[in-house]
């Protein structure tokens, strides 16, 4: 008996020659279609969502170090 490794596993058969066949029959490839387009749309709003809340982080941050840089810099100031 022959143990698969972990990344054999997960490679979607590719390396053993397998591969799936997706039957193209019918209706199927129409209703595929249209989850592939709202799925694209969902991914699109995703990135929109993940970019926005990435300049969010970014900028109050950027605050957050300024402000502790300002406090920092008043009482070192002080000392002198």
């Amino acid at each position: 008996m022959e143990k698969d490794s972990w990344a054999d596993l997960w490679d979607n058969n590719q390396s053993r020659g397998k591969t799936t066949e997706v039957s193209k029959s019918g209706s199927g490839g129409g209703a595929k279609s249209k989850y592939k387009e709202k799925m694209e749309a969902g991914l699109g709003k995703t990135k929109a969502a993940a970019s926005s809340g990435f300049k969010k982080v970014k900028t109050g941050t950027s605050l957050g170090l300024s402000w502790v840089k300002d406090k920092y810099s008043k009482t070192t100031s002080k000392k002198n």
